[in-house]
């Protein structure tokens, strides 16, 4: 991507220097302002925080080199702007995706300090659901996002995706229908953290009683090292196998590993550290008949934003989540 030689700062220097970021000129202040909002559509629409920051450098580079003097609304420009790019985007990731080695998971985010990322809900943002959006298509997608996280208005969609109301609302529709076929209603994040708390004891302990008593009938695991770390080629499913396997690694697996408690994707989370580094991060998506999903994230270029964050509990595992 051609880089301008005024980019985006990732924070403002008003923060350090006390200056109100309005005092800039070159349309900074705008986009300064929605930076947050951007980078939220960018990374619900993508599941890859590396790529939205791309789209949202894109962004900038589009509005640097627009008419800023005819814009009514610089944020309404910008998110529209990073809509559509969005969508050329992710058209171009799911056929990357398709030869991905593994499970493809959505990066992790830390979402410590902002767990709506930049919009009203914190609507579409958990592992899980950011799972679900990768099958609709990329239109049904931004809808979706739209509406859901961010409480576009119906014809304010229509006009960032250039459609009817009409259809606008069909998309919107559909996708809730997906999401709500392929999820059960989630357990409170109370409840979350407590069964990813008794599950990881039991994991490491290898107990199969412990862990099927934890899991819905047709838990499902997957495992993403993108091909570089070595993890389970195919998601697993069914209680008594997905035990059976964690079970049968816990001997060696956990030797020499250290836990903390982190926030991502607005859902407690578990880091695994070896020798201080971070080896991979677990966590599950539950609901009333128990943990329905496994997730563990192992692909060092997923996990360098969740290490470098700051967010991490200091204090190690101790077998009851951090209150937050």
């Amino acid at each position: 991507m051609a880089m301008s030689q005024e980019q985006p700062p990732q924070a403002s220097p008003s923060v350090s220097l006390g200056v109100d970021p309005a005092e800039y000129d070159g349309g900074l202040s705008a986009f300064f302002k929605a930076r947050p909002r951007l980078f939220g559509i960018a990374y619900r629409m993508l599941g890859s925080a590396a790529e939205a920051e791309d789209i949202v450098q894109d962004a900038w580079l589009r509005w640097q080199t627009a008419n800023r003097s005819e814009v009514e609304n610089p944020t309404a420009f910008l998110a529209t702007t990073t809509t559509r790019l969005c969508i050329n985007a992710a058209q171009s990731a799911h056929s990357r995706r398709e030869t991905y080695v593994g499970p493809w998971l959505p990066e992790p985010v830390d979402t410590s300090s902002d767990a709506n990322l930049g919009a009203e809900r914190g609507e579409a943002l958990s592992l899980a659901v950011l799972i679900l959006l990768e099958k609709l298509s990329s239109t049904e997608r931004a809808a979706y996002i739209l509406r859901e996280a961010f409480d576009y208005e119906y014809v304010e969609i229509a006009d960032i995706l250039q459609l009817e109301q009409a259809n606008v609302r069909q998309l919107v529709s559909r996708a809730r229908k997906h999401i709500a076929d392929g999820r059960r209603a989630p357990v409170s994040s109370a409840e979350q953290r407590r069964l990813l708390a008794a599950f990881i004891d039991a994991a490491q302990k290898g107990n199969m009683a412990a862990l099927e008593n934890l899991f819905a009938q047709d838990v499902a695991s997957y495992s993403d090292g993108g091909g570089l770390v070595r993890a389970a080629q195919k998601p697993l499913s069914g209680r008594e196998r997905v035990a059976k396997f964690i079970a049968a690694f816990s001997s060696h697996f956990w030797t020499g590993v250290t836990i903390e408690w982190v926030e991502v994707n607005g859902q407690s989370s578990v880091l695994l550290l070896r020798d201080g580094s971070v080896a991979a991060l677990a966590t599950i998506d539950a609901s009333v008949e128990g943990i329905d999903q496994i997730l563990w994230l192992m692909r060092p270029s997923k996990l360098a934003a969740v290490s470098r964050s700051g967010q991490r509990v200091g204090a190690p595992y101790s077998g009851e989540p951090a209150v937050t």
